[in-house]
This record gives structure tokens, C-alpha cells and sequence, in this order.
């Protein structure tokens, strides 16, 4: 991981990228959208029953970008809210 060049007030650390440039890094409860990755860090639900109940076409909480999957973080939520068992 790259060093850090500094810090925001709210805490965010930003961190060097390759062109110089400074990236600032979201916390995953602050982006709308998640990766398999994250959504399973999030949510407490595996990686593989993720991908098994995104793999419907009636998934409301998933965005397809291509072949890349993304979690809808708020339809996840609800969804789960709503959910007695997955």
C-alpha cells in the first residue's frame, strides 16, 4: 500500500498514487455502489452467495457495468431489512 501524504479533517487518509497525484480512499458505508469484495466486508454475506443471488435477472440491488457486478449499497440494505433468511 502507498504511503500517506496526508490527512483529511473527517479523517480520510489521501495517498500517493503513481502520477503523483493525490486519491482519496471512500469508506465502503459511504459509496453507493460496492464490489463483491466489499459488499461481503459489509454485509456479513460471502462472496459466493452474493454472486448466486445477484445471478438473477429479478436481483434488484445489482448493476451490471459491463461484466463487472456492483452492489447497490441501499437496495442491499433494504433488501436485507425485509429478509428473513438468504
Amino acid at each position: 500500500m502507498k504511503s500517506p501524504v496526508g490527512t483529511l479533517s473527517n479523517g480520510t487518509v489521501l495517498r500517493q498514487q503513481d502520477g503523483g497525484t493525490k486519491s482519496r480512499q471512500v469508506p465502503i458505508w459511504q459509496k453507493s455502489n460496492l464490489t463483491l469484495e466489499e459488499a461481503a466486508a459489509y454485509s456479513g454475506i460471502g462472496i459466493n452467495k452474493l454472486r448466486s443471488m445477484t445471478d438473477s435477472d429479478e436481483c434488484k440491488f445489482v448493476l451490471w457495468n459491463g461484466t463487472k457486478r456492483l452492489i447497490k449499497r441501499r437496495k442491499l440494505d433494504e433488501y436485507l431489512d425485509k429478509a428473513f433468511s438468504i
